[in-house]
């Protein structure tokens, strides 16, 4: 029992490296890309088609890919993923025009897709029930870790050696994490069908079956929710501190605050995910929390309470996200869970585009501060709606 304990602690710390440096050369990549465009002559449509094709493509196949690795086993999509974004970052080197590196970011957005749920999905089936959240807990801290150092690195990187560089190192380093992970991360035992001659069922029954799952549902219906603030504060936070006056310095210490705390709040929401008996209560504080302070942010017009409302709303996300995602992995069966975190990983996506998309006009017709607060809004409502297709797929168990 202990030595397979010892395993999977192993296999654990073995998937947040992965995790933690794979994210940050994909996230170097991200404050770099529309500057190289730029050069390239793309205009500010070009590069959000360019960001356009990379997000449509990770929410678009992150279903199919789920789908895949609980069929197929997790190494296939998790070492192609890996390569693809290796691949993707290689390519990048070589592109002379906007449209070449559109092409390469559907390549960056595939290879997304296949990688993240199928890591997620891995971390599942290596922990046992009784600690899921504490393992969750520490695989999302790295992968946010990687994703908030990452920006600062490749920003940092470009000023010492220039923009393409950049790309070089960031496949570098996913190509390492590549060689690590076909070394040291096996197939999980039992982790997919068709073993020992055994038919894989149908997908279309799967696919039923799967979103007749309310607590899925509930999950995956607070992931938009979330992701729906999550969005405002990527995609307009810089917009907003710049109207009141302040300047890039202002911007990043509210980012990196928010980003603080964070990851600073994942280990902890898991450990406290492993040691209440309903978990869903965790994911409603912590939304019920972060809602709020997105409607907060539109009375904020000081750095020290832009800052303030940051590190609040970074801790309440990670406690929420921390725990859905324990949630998802609970309420479904094992041979169901890389579909059912492709289905949180675009559920993550959709948040964010739905944001992007809608959001723009309100803040173009009424401003920033209602904007802030129909997207808290938003997030509470979203919040409703999961307590009660949650907690009453709850009572109807208890009721048979």
């Amino acid at each position: 029992m202990r030595a397979h304990t010892r395993s999977a602690s192993r296999l654990l710390l073995t998937a947040c490296i992965i995790s933690f440096f794979s994210f940050l050369g994909s996230y170097m990549r991200i404050p770099i890309v529309p500057l190289f465009a730029q050069s390239l002559g793309a205009d500010t449509v070009e590069v959000g088609m360019i960001n356009a094709a990379f997000m449509v493509m990770a929410g678009a196949l992150s279903i199919p890919s789920g789908l895949v690795s609980d069929r197929l086993g997790r190494r296939v999509p998790l070492l192609g993923g890996m390569a693809l974004l290796a691949g993707s970052s290689l390519l990048l080197y070589w592109c002379n025009s906007p449209l070449q590196m559109a092409a390469v970011y559907l390549l960056f957005g595939v290879g997304l897709s296949a990688f993240s749920p199928t890591l997620m999905s891995y971390v599942a089936d290596i922990t046992p029930p009784e600690v899921l959240g504490q393992a969750y807990g520490w695989y999302t801290m790295a992968l946010y870790g990687g994703m908030t150092i990452g920006p600062a690195a490749g920003g940092f990187l470009s000023t010492a050696v220039g923009l393409r560089p950049v790309f070089l190192v960031a496949g570098g380093l996913i190509f390492a994490m590549l060689c690590l992970a076909l070394v040291a991360l096996p197939s999980p035992d039992r982790q997919r069908c068709g073993r020992n001659g055994t038919p894989c069922p149908p997908i279309a029954p799967i696919l039923k079956g799967l979103f007749k799952n309310q607590r899925l549902v509930a999950c995956l219906l607070a992931t938009v929710g979330g992701c729906l603030g999550f969005g405002m504060f990527v995609t307009f936070m810089p917009l907003y501190i710049s109207s009141l006056g302040m300047h890039t310095q202002e911007i990043g210490f509210v980012f990196a605050t928010q980003a603080l705390a964070n990851a600073l709040s994942r280990l902890p929401s898991g450990r406290l995910c492993d040691r209440v008996a309903d978990r869903s209560l965790l994911v409603t504080g912590g939304l019920t929390v972060f809602g709020l302070s997105m409607a907060a942010f539109g009375l904020c017009h000081s750095v020290l309470t832009l800052v303030a409302t940051a590190a609040l709303m970074g801790l309440s996300m990670g406690t929420a996200f921390t725990v859905i995602c324990a949630l998802i992995a609970d309420v479904v069966p094992r041979e169901m869970r890389g579909l059912a975190m492709g289905c949180y990983n675009t559920s993550v996506y959709a948040g964010m585009m739905l944001c992007s998309l809608g959001i723009g006009p309100i803040i173009k017709a009424h401003g920033f501060r209602p904007a802030f607060l129909v997207v808290g809004t938003g997030v509470v409502v979203t919040l409703l709606f999961f307590n009660r297709l949650y907690h009453r797929t709850a009572s109807e168990a208890c009721n048979q």
